[in-house]
C-alpha cells in the first residue's frame, strides 16, 4: 500500500520536482550499496525497495513525456502502415 500511496503522491508532482526525486534516490541507493558491501547495512530489503521506487518513478517520468508529445501522431501512423500492407 505504501507504494500506491507515493505513486499518487508522484503523479501531481512536475516533471521537474520528479526528476530531482529520482536524483535524491538514486544517491541514497548507491549510499546504501556502499554500507552493504561494507556489511554495516542491517535492512537490505531497504536496497530492493529503493530499486522499484527509482524505476516506478523512471516509468512515470517517461510516460508523461510520451503522452505530451506522441499522443496522436503514432496512432495516424500505424493506421498509414497497415493501410499501405492491406493495399
Amino acid at each position: 500500500m505504501k507504494s500506491q500511496h507515493k505513486i499518487k503522491e508522484w503523479r501531481e508532482r512536475s516533471k521537474e520536482a520528479l526528476s530531482l526525486t529520482q536524483r535524491d534516490l538514486r544517491e541514497k541507493l548507491r549510499s546504501l550499496r556502499f554500507l552493504l558491501v561494507s556489511g554495516k547495512l542491517k535492512n537490505t530489503q531497504e536496497v530492493k525497495e529503493l530499486k522499484k521506487d527509482v524505476a516506478r518513478l523512471a516509468t512515470l517520468l517517461n510516460s508523461n513525456s510520451s503522452l505530451g508529445e506522441n499522443q496522436g501522431s503514432r496512432g495516424a501512423t500505424v493506421l498509414k502502415n497497415k493501410e499501405e500492407k492491406h493495399v
